[in-house]
């Protein structure tokens, strides 16, 4: 299955970060089922567990690796 890495921000159209969370490809909703922005910033699901991924959803980042290959 395929995931990407999708940005809360703070509040809605804002900059600044919240956290991070993982979203399977073709959903709207993250994995800890938080709904995401269709618009905000993505990364690719390998920048998981870099700096650029932090901070991240504890919760999504348990599921996404139960489900990592």
């Amino acid at each position: 299955m395929e995931h990407h890495i999708v940005a809360e921000m703070t509040e809605p159209g804002g900059d600044a970060l919240k956290e991070w969370h993982m979203v399977r490809s073709g959903q709207d909703v993250a994995m800890c089922g938080r709904e995401v922005d269709p618009s905000a910033k993505e990364m690719p699901s390998d920048a998981w567990g870099t700096d650029a991924a932090r901070p991240f959803c504890h919760t999504c980042g348990a599921l996404f690796l139960r489900e990592a290959p």
